[in-house]
Order: structure tokens, then sequence, then C-alpha cells
């Protein structure tokens, strides 16, 4: 029993392509979780030995191959950038939290 993949922080896509690949490769692994108090390990765990190098070699190419798509990701826009590409949006929130402020407020303002 070797630990292959620790799955802590790990999004659930990537887990499930880690898991289908090591199934589409005949490389025999169990899986266990870190449990209800979090004590345990949640990592996939090589069954026989003889299999690591090959095991680890499929997943570090398919974490490189993720790590480069991740790269070739359209940037998020920042807040400032999304403000100017939708002014009209802003206008509109702007006006609709000071009515709803406003309708809030009058029962104390004793006119």
């Amino acid at each position: 029993m070797e630990l292959l993949f620790r799955l802590a922080n790990v999004p659930d896509d990537e887990a499930d392509d880690v898991r289908e690949l090591l199934d589409n490769n005949g490389i025999d692994f169990y899986e266990t979780d870190a449990g209800r108090w979090r004590l345990g390990v949640a990592a996939l765990w090589l069954k026989d030995t003889s299999q690591l190098e090959e095991a680890r070699g499929l997943i570090g190419r398919y974490q490189y191959q993720r790590y480069q798509q991740a790269q070739q990701a359209p940037v998020q826009k920042s807040w400032w950038q999304v403000l100017q590409a939708h002014p009209l949006h802003l206008l509109m929130t702007l006006f609709s939290v000071i009515i709803v402020l406003g309708v809030s407020i009058l029962p104390f303002l004793h006119l």
C-alpha cells in the first residue's frame, strides 16, 4: 500500500479525472476519506507498489496538462473593468439601493 494522491483541497473534477485515468490504465487503487472529524487522510492509495512509477508518471502528465490549460484560460476581469463594461447595470443597482433605503428610512423621518 502506497500513498499516491492526496484528495484534500482538490477540485472534484480533478479527482474524478485522476480516478478515471488510473482506471483506464489498469492501475489498481483504493480511496480513503478524511472521515467525519477530518482525522483521516482523503487520498488515493496504490495497491500494487510495482505500479508506482507508472501511476505517478500518469498523474504528473495529467497535472501538467491541467496546468497548461489553466495558463491559457482567460483571466477574470477586475471589478473596475466590469463596471466600465456595464455602467447601466451599476446605475440601476445604485438606484435600486437608494429606493430601498429611502422606503426603509421614510417611516422614521417625521415629515
